[in-house]
């Protein structure tokens, strides 16, 4: 998802929006610019790539303004390249813009029509000329502005400015986040709470068709038709977070490690450790009153929610739908009110379960949302938020957030079991005991593998094909492991039920195959056992990952055996979640690759 910075302030802006675009770099980007106003002209500076790349630009051509602003682009209409960054003109006005105009041809053929010339490839720069056109046919800018806004379709979010005048921005939300920052004499606009923080951490959030009249001493909001509206202001977190990497050289190998503490965190929101049982949630729905959780989510969010399925049908004896987000609502499931829906996402933005959350709405459902952030636009559209208390996620790739959101996900099984009388108070107090152990044990593994699977890391990073297996909530695990792979290390990796190899995937075994089988000493090893003297005998290289009883019972040769502690049941895909972040981190880290960013992805995906 791009970035949006805008300051309307006192001494020179463009190194602040700089320094703000710099904590959004998360959300990942191809290219990067400034617009200012001074002495009433508008100028900007653009680069492709990196924001230092930027920043070079502007200590050979310093930008001078007390007003600008700025933006990350991550290229959706047009190549990531220095004509198609932000910001965009038109005349007077200067744009930038996240998200997708989705009847972006359709204007610029009206628009060419009318003489207009398109300098980029992107749908941006048509919002630009139609407030220019208005501008021409003699609108004022806050109008110009609002009569744009009624012919775009899609979702967006906008900051605009107009030569001449260096005390106004307009900003407006449809879909992807945009806050505005209250300060003294000044103010803001930005995409999260995380770009505001070097500035404020007072906070006011747009809702979706929501626009903003933005100057230094105040911010008039109105909705779509036109109507003044007060929205709450609130202070943010955001301000308290110190987003660096610390003593680590990529934030994702930062958060691997914070795991321990986040996932304590997390848990202790929904576990009573002192007396042994799950807390009473504040829950608009009883567990013991509904027929069926119907979960949705994107990406390694829908993994999470795959292993909750097994926690929640297991131990609950509750039936789980699951989908994807981009397919739920187009699959038509017949939904009663007698369901409740739970929507996981980091961010809290993603567009497809924002979109799925809504249909579930219509249909009267009860809408749950495990997020990270609690400010966000399906926490608020959600009946209930259920908070993964990981903290800011800079890289790309999720670790921390998968680990607390699964630590939600075992709490809610365990209580919904309580709640549906399928375990007894003994067994909820055993559950709960192994759920508390999960800090201890997450930190055990990273120091017992870490610096076995950094030295493995080295000979993976040579193979072009990975494989990965697992069963029962492994399978889910296998999916991620392969996910984490193909991000960071742009490996090609497939993640598969180990019971599925004979239908298919066999049939890629040599010796230039890795596989990476995901196998605790359970009820079933033996049967996986099965699956990896499969893959030796076609000379298939087998990277195990079990505990103690695991390597001591496992008959077959390996390529490495990583072993971890012998952890409980219901905890066993929390920890065994880290040493397939560890060897998709380290593989990177010996590609070369771009750890944190990695290309062609986003942080967070607010459009469909």
């Amino acid at each position: 998802m791009c970035g949006i910075v805008a300051v309307v302030g006192k001494t020179q802006v463009a190194p602040l929006i700089v320094d703000a675009l710099k904590r959004l770099e998360y959300r990942g980007y191809d290219s990067a610019g400034v617009a200012t106003i001074h002495a009433g002209e508008l100028g900007r500076r653009r680069a492709q790539g990196k924001l230092v790349n930027l920043e070079n630009r502007l200590k050979d051509e310093p930008l001078p303004g007390a007003i600008g602003i700025g933006h990350t682009r991550w290229a959706t209409h047009g190549v990531p390249n220095e004509t198609n960054a932000h910001p965009h003109f038109s005349g007077d006005v200067a744009v930038v813009h996240n998200g997708i105009i989705e009847n972006f041809a359709e204007l610029r053929d009206e628009l060419i029509a009318d003489g207009y010339l398109f300098i980029s490839q992107t749908d941006t720069e048509v919002i630009a000329h139609l407030i220019e056109r208005e501008l021409k046919r003699g609108s004022a800018p806050v109008e110009a502005a609002h009569r744009t806004l009624k012919r775009l379709q899609g979702a967006f979010a906008l900051a605009i400015m107009f030569r001449g005048d260096d005390n106004l921005v307009i900003g407006a939300r449809n879909g992807p986040p945009l806050a505005i920052g209250h300060g003294e004499g000044e103010m803001f606009l930005g995409s999260d709470a995380i770009a505001l923080a070097p500035f404020t951490n007072s906070i006011t959030y747009l809702e979706d068709g929501d626009w903003v009249v933005v100057r230094r001493d105040s911010a008039a909001i109105f909705d779509a038709d036109g109507n003044a509206v007060e929205r709450r202001r609130q202070q943010s977190q955001g301000a308290a977070y110190l987003v660096d990497k610390g003593n680590r050289r990529h934030f994702m190998e930062k958060e691997i490690h914070e795991q321990p503490e986040v996932i304590s965190h997390t848990l202790a929101h929904y576990l009573d450790f002192a007396n042994g049982v799950t807390r009473k949630l504040d829950l608009p729905f009883d567990f013991n009153a509904i027929d069926r959780l119907a979960i949705s989510a994107c990406g390694t969010a829908y993994l999470a929610g795959l292993i909750g399925k097994y926690w929640f049908e297991r131990y609950a004896r509750l039936p789980v739908d699951i989908d994807i987000a981009s397919e739920f609502r187009y699959r038509e499931m017949p939904l009663s009110a007698r369901d409740v829906a739970l929507f996981i996402s980091q961010s809290g933005e993603t567009a497809d379960t924002l979109a799925s959350l809504r249909y579930c709405r219509e249909a009267g459902m009860t809408i749950g949302a495990v997020v990270n952030v609690r400010e966000s636009t399906i926490a608020r559209e959600s009946d209930v938020v259920l908070p993964t208390l990981a903290g800011p996620e800079i890289g790309v790739a999720s670790t921390k957030a998968f680990t607390c959101q699964l630590s939600v996900l075992a709490s809610l099984a365990v209580r919904a079991a309580v709640e549906r009388g399928k375990v007894s108070p003994e067994e909820e107090k055993a559950l709960v005991r192994q759920l508390s152990e999960t800090p201890r044990f997450a930190n055990q593994t990273l120091q017992r593998i870490e610096r076995q699977i950094e030295k493995l890391a080295r000979e993976l990073s040579y193979y072009k094909n990975v494989l990965y297996l697992g069963r029962d909530t492994n399978f889910p695990l296998a999916m991620e492991g392969a996910l984490k792979l193909k991000e960071i290390s742009y490996i090609h990796a497939e993640g598969y039920a180990a019971g599925e190899l004979k239908h298919g995937p066999i049939a890629l075994i040599d010796e230039k195959m890795p596989v990476v089988v995901i196998a605790p000493y359970d009820r079933i090893f033996e049967k996986t056992v099965s699956n990896m003297q499969e893959v030796a005998a076609r000379g298939g290289k087998i990277i195990l990952i079990t505990d103690e009883k695991g390597a001591a019972n496992a008959t077959v040769e390996t390529m490495d055996t990583i072993v971890l502690p012998d952890v409980p049941e219901i905890i066993s895909p929390i920890v065994y979640a880290l040493p397939i972040q560890l060897l998709a981190y380290y593989t990177a880290v010996f590609m070369g690759t771009d750890v944190d960013q990695p290309r062609n992805l986003a942080k967070s995906v607010t459009v469909e």
